[in-house]
């Protein structure tokens, strides 16, 4: 049997009479995604780069010419010798002229699942052998809780990986309490790709062993299979914080702490205490206080406070937490908050950051090594925040604060991107384009007309997984896939590692990139060195050969229940954390030293740039959500028959609450638009009392479709609303979710959705 891997999923795959692959669910998946069955459907195939393709103003006039038309220019198709000479003509012009930290190399993105052909190391490898580039740090989807959690416990990666396994909650938890919910469509994902699927049979685990229950947030159908097992708290978008604090406030005034858990696990609960208690600002933060904020009862904040204390309690926030006006303040807040209750270490109990964000999150497979394809070493120290490309671009030479230091962007001249799309993951659009047009080139390898290969000079055409070979693994699942390929590549696509060899070889650094391997070559050696890696840890696999006859690799055999930081808590002298003082740093000196006015020394209310408290709310009166899609992963797959079939008319849907729909005489299926300062979209509405009056909420990954001459999105992209402001100076994270906009119904005809149009392609005699 012949299996592929993607991020949706393991599928077997079949060949139909016409040589064509056919995917089908593995058996052994309970859960398995719809979304990846339709990875190679008709109406996805059309929209694949056949050819490499030039723009024609840049063609004709060079770098630098006419950047402003990158998104409506024409292209020219060339051969694969021509555009390869020009892209490596182009990095040699700007690595002599102005250095490789004139240099980025984007390429933030889910890309692929296979460990090989994996767009973003394929591409950092190839810039980092011709000389380096600049590089991004951190995540969209965490740029804050990757800057505060290794101040305060440990980094996000070594969290996620040892989450307290979703058996151990239904064994051993009695109260789940979570803010943001467990978004079960998000853990049909993982980077790398997903083995077993369990987020939706782990919460129906808990249900069924009576583990009680709690959402608190302004969704309400955010649970999975559990929702109607679930109880709702409504609490206004932003506010997490608030509720938090008064939680921690009932616990120490009423002496429900645990003083001894702080005593030997946490350092700073003396300056904890103070703020929760207005000793230091003369605000005591206590449940009334927090109702005024958040919307939420002073009784059900008590109540639940209370009940936390008196059993085994799980807490929980959604990564949607800390991309947020200051979202650093709710991860540092849920970790203070189960170090009062002093259930950190034990099974069932202490905290989550999020369950239900990705299928690793609750896993119960071991951590083996896979096999990684080096990306060499980068000699260009310049880095940005992945958050501020915009301002980058921008402002060259302009001064950013990140983790307490201080630099400054560099000049680009030349944006290498490959596996990736910022035209969907980042903010304000509007904004973006300005920047885009600001480099002299902007080189992409893309398998699709994405609006990022839109907005590019030279666009190089890539192959799609089922069109190599690779191998498939990814952090806590049970499986490695030999990846065979099972078709050929569409039009003229070559994979990435045959591109960057290629242009490598006309830079003069073949050798350096290749180390004179062909693809076989890196999948047996990256195999390789992850079996001898593993046998040391007494794992053992079996040979290349049998691994890729057989094709799966079945790992499960070493999976065993996990109870977070439960050495730690055993004996924190022997299993110090990373943190300065070895403890959880409820206070950090750290962080405290480097006096930032919107990241104080410990967990903090501090109120966010746009919210439902703001004075803007009188103009653009609703808090706008923007989260992950169920039927596609970000942008990926948009154009697909089971993404399509989730939109009105080939608009995204906005969720609205019938109380805001009925004031302005919406009802489902309507066209609306939704505007702010930033820009204007037009979606579809959908009326539904799972949303809480005064929010809406709007899916992102529809393909990014300005309107000509006004710059309206007609497809339903939430990010030409959201704002391009970093978290806070600490982090410089994504704040996507802090958002208001104005909503009204659309009466005229709305124009046409043009984002799966195929650009204008000149074809170059041959």
């Amino acid at each position: 049997m012949t299996y592929t891997l993607s991020h949706w999923g393991t599928y077997k795959v079949e060949q139909r009479d016409d040589g064509s692959p056919a995917l089908l669910p593995f058996e052994r998946d309970t859960d398995p995604s719809p979304i990846g069955l339709h990875q190679n459907a008709a109406s996805l195939a059309r929209l694949r780069v056949r050819r490499p393709a030039i723009r024609r103003s840049w063609l004709e006039g060079g770098p630098g010419h006419a950047t402003d038309r990158r998104g409506t220019d024409e292209f020219v198709e060339v051969d694969w010798d021509q555009a390869l000479d020009l892209a490596a003509a182009e990095i040699d012009r700007v690595r002599n002229l102005h250095g490789n930290n004139a240099i980025f190399g984007g390429s933030y993105g889910w890309a692929s699942a296979g460990r090989f052909h994996h767009a973003q190391s394929q591409v950092h490898r190839f810039l980092n052998a011709a000389g380096g580039y600049v590089r991004h740090v951190d995540s969209y989807s965490l740029g804050a809780a990757n800057v505060i959690l290794p101040h305060v416990v440990a980094p996000m990666d070594e969290l996620m990986a040892s989450h307290s396994s979703w058996d151990m909650l239904a064994k051993h938890t009695g109260l789940f309490v979570t803010f943001g919910g467990v978004p079960v469509k998000n853990a049909q994902m993982n980077a790398g790709g997903v083995g077993l699927h369990l987020a939706t049979a782990g919460l129906r685990a808990m249900a069924d062993a009576g583990v009680r229950m709690v959402n608190i947030g302004p969704v309400g159908d955010n649970m999975g299979p559990v929702e109607d097992r679930t109880e709702w708290i409504r609490c206004r978008p932003n506010t997490d914080t608030a509720v938090m604090m008064a939680m921690a406030y009932v616990l120490v005034t009423e002496g429900l702490h645990d003083r001894g858990f702080l005593d030997r696990c946490c350092v700073g609960f003396d300056a904890v205490e103070r703020y929760l208690l207005g000793r230091d600002d003369g605000i005591a933060k206590t449940p009334a206080w927090a109702e005024t904020i958040s919307g939420v009862s002073a009784a059900a904040t008590t109540a639940l406070a209370r009940d936390m204390a008196a059993t085994r309690t799980m807490l929980n926030v959604s990564w949607a937490m800390q991309r947020a006006s200051h979202g650093e303040q709710p991860f540092w807040m849920v970790v203070t908050l189960a170090s009062l209750l002093g259930q950190i270490g034990k099974p069932g109990g202490g905290f989550g950051v999020g369950y239900g964000a990705a299928n690793l999150v609750g896993s119960s497979h071991r951590r083996i090594k896979g096999p990684t394809f080096s990306q060499g070493r980068n000699t260009v120290p310049d880095f940005i925040p992945v958050a501020r490309i915009a301002d980058m671009l921008l402002d060259p030479g302009g001064a950013f604060t990140y983790n307490g230091i201080d630099y400054r962007y560099p000049d680009i001249k030349l944006v290498y991107w490959a596996g990736g799309n910022p035209f969907h993951h980042h903010q304000d659009l509007g904004r973006l384009e300005q920047a885009w047009a600001r480099p002299d080139t902007v080189i992409v390898n893309e398998s699709y007309w994405t609006a990022t290969a839109r907005r590019a000079d030279i666009v190089l055409p890539a192959t799609v997984t089922l069109e190599r070979d690779d191998i498939g693994s990814a952090t806590l699942e049970g499986f490695f896939v030999a990846m065979k390929q099972a078709q050929p590549p569409a039009g003229e696509a070559r994979d990435d590692y045959r591109i960057f060899a290629d242009i490598a070889g006309r830079l003069g650094c073949g050798d350096a990139f290749t180390e004179g391997l062909d693809t076989m070559g890196w999948l047996r050696r990256m195999y390789d060195e992850c079996r001898r890696v593993n046998h040391e840890r007494a794992i053992d696999l079996p040979a290349f050969e049998a691994f890729w006859e057989d094709g799966l690799l079945d790992l499960t055999a070493h999976d065993a229940p996990v109870t977070m930081l439960e050495g730690f808590v055993a004996d924190p002298a022997a299993n110090p954390l990373a943190t300065p003082s070895g403890l959880i740093e409820l206070y950090s000196e750290t962080i405290a030293g480097f006096r930032l006015p919107d990241c104080p020394g410990h967990a903090a209310w501090i109120e966010p740039a746009e919210w439902l408290g703001a004075d803007e709310v009188q103009r653009h009166p609703l808090h706008l959500l923007t989260d992950q899609p169920a039927r596609r992963l970000h942008s990926q797959l948009d154009a697909s028959p089971y993404s399509s079939e989730g939109k009105i008319d080939g608009r995204e849907f906005v969720y609205v609450n019938p109380a805001d729909a009925k004031q302005r005489g919406i009802a489902t299926g309507d066209a609306v638009e939704l505007f702010n300062g930033r820009g204007r979209c037009i979606a579809a509405a959908k009326v539904t009392d799972r949303v809480m009056t005064g929010v809406v909420r709007l899916n992102t990954g529809a393909w990014y479709d300005p309107e000509p001459g006004t710059g309206r999105d007609r497809h339903g992209n939430p990010n030409v609303l959201t704002a391009d402001r970093p978290a806070s100076s600490l982090s410089q994270g994504c704040a996507a979710q802090s958002c208001l906009v104005q909503l009204v119904r659309h009466d005229a005809d709305p124009p046409r959705v043009g984002a799966f149009d195929l650009p204008r392609l000149i074809e170059q005699n041959r």
